[in-house]
């Protein structure tokens, strides 16, 4: 029977970083993915400023458009745009992401296995065991990062403990729509979609369209996509690669650790619920992991991960719901410049938190969070976690 240190169980962004890191310091990791790499998902692969300082090492070689134009959309009623000198927004693909994490993992010393089935894991006084392609292997600890709907949430009876949105996303080719009208910019129409929005985000060759919103609204998607491009102008017989899929999204006191297994990244539902980004969050989450184990503390992790997130969800849900129940005075303060320079901060990873706004930029915020109040304030059930 093979005996690694770590075993990760899923190549994503959150597997594939958290190998890198602990197969840099010296740890035996095992790092395996059902899937044969290069492999895609359905992502909208924007990697913000904020999620590329999460990384030891640049992205370059997989980044195909830098974004630095952002167009909000009220409906399809009314549109602005704000512009930063810097890229604000990193585009990729997962497919190529994803392997490139791998490889770099690969490369610190991590065994990656891809095409590799991770199956009855099971909990030991020693740590973990399970079989990997069959083959019975054991490690100390074992790090949950298969995503939303894979198996070690379930095996250890924790994949109840979150709830869901739900997205349609497209691949256009440029040539079908104009390459001059999208590069470098992103298109955000906001209120389109119950609990979401939709977007168009320009890669190197082509654009991804999408829409996204609460889970209820999964049998309407492909009517909110074909309304979101005839507004767009964009042909609806001309979409390639139409998938759906589900965005998990922690719940304020679920657990993400049981004994010697922990979760990362979507395996433990941590997408922003505004955004539906969850790459930041992968890294993050990564990191920690990481830092938890070679300090042989991995009980810190969940800890340390709420005391990092938990005023991000908190202004997250709260704008969620304020763009939901009052979306044209949301979207008035979207349109404030202070806000704007609120939310660049953030997504530029210039400040860590919205709690550590200061100034006008936190002013601006905090009518966000006025309206968030009137409309209910799920985030507070957040801000209590953190202690």
């Amino acid at each position: 029977m093979e005996r690694f240190d770590v075993l990760v169980v899923g190549a994503g962004p959150a597997g594939s970083t958290a190998a890198y890191r602990l197969a840099r310091e010296g740890a035996s990791v095992l790092l395996a993915d059902r899937a044969e790499f290069p492999r895609d998902k359905p992502c909208g692969g924007g990697l913000t400023m904020r999620a590329v300082r999460q990384l030891p090492f640049s992205v370059d070689p997989v980044v195909e458009d830098r974004s630095t134009r952002v167009e909000f959309g009220l409906d399809f009623r009314s549109h602005f745009e704000r512009h930063t000198e810097e890229p604000l927004v990193l585009m990729t693909q997962r497919s190529r992401l994803d392997a490139f994490l791998a490889e770099r993992a690969s490369a610190a010393g991590a065994d990656f296995r891809d095409g590799a089935k991770v199956t009855q894991l099971e909990l030991t006084a020693a740590g973990v065991q399970a079989r990997v392609n069959g083959a019975k292997i054991a490690a100390n600890t074992a790090l949950g990062a298969d995503g939303a709907n894979g198996v070690t949430a379930k095996s250890l009876g924790l994949d109840g403990e979150r709830d869901y949105g739900v997205a349609l996303e497209a691949n256009v080719p440029y040539g079908v729509v104009s390459r001059e009208r999208y590069q470098g910019r992103l298109c955000l129409e906001l209120a389109n979609v119950p609990g979401g929005y939709g977007w168009v985000f320009p890669k190197g060759d082509h654009v991804n369209v999408g829409v996204g919103g609460w889970e209820r609204e999964g049998p309407r998607m492909r009517e909110h996509l074909a309304r979101f491009c005839r507004e767009y102008g964009i042909p609806g017989d001309k979409l390639e690669k139409t998938r759906g899929y589900r965005l998990p999204l922690l719940r304020p006191r679920a657990r993400l650790i049981k004994d010697h297994v922990a979760l990362i990244g979507d395996a433990a539902g941590l997408v922003d619920p505004l955004s539906g980004d969850g790459i930041y969050e992968a890294f993050l989450s990564a990191k920690l992991v990481a830092e938890a184990i070679l300090a042989d503390e991995l009980g810190r992790y969940e800890h340390d991960l709420r005391r990092a997130l938990s005023s991000q969800l908190a202004a997250a849900w709260g704008a969620k719901v304020a763009l939901d129940r009052f979306p044209r005075l949301t979207y008035a303060a979207v349109r404030s410049p202070y806000l704007w320079k609120a939310i660049v901060a953030l997504i530029g990873g210039e400040v860590p938190s919205p709690s550590a706004m200061r100034g006008l930029r936190r002013a601006s915020m905090r009518v966000v969070e006025a309206i968030a109040r009137a409309s209910g304030d799920p985030g507070r059930a957040y801000k209590a976690a953190e202690t």
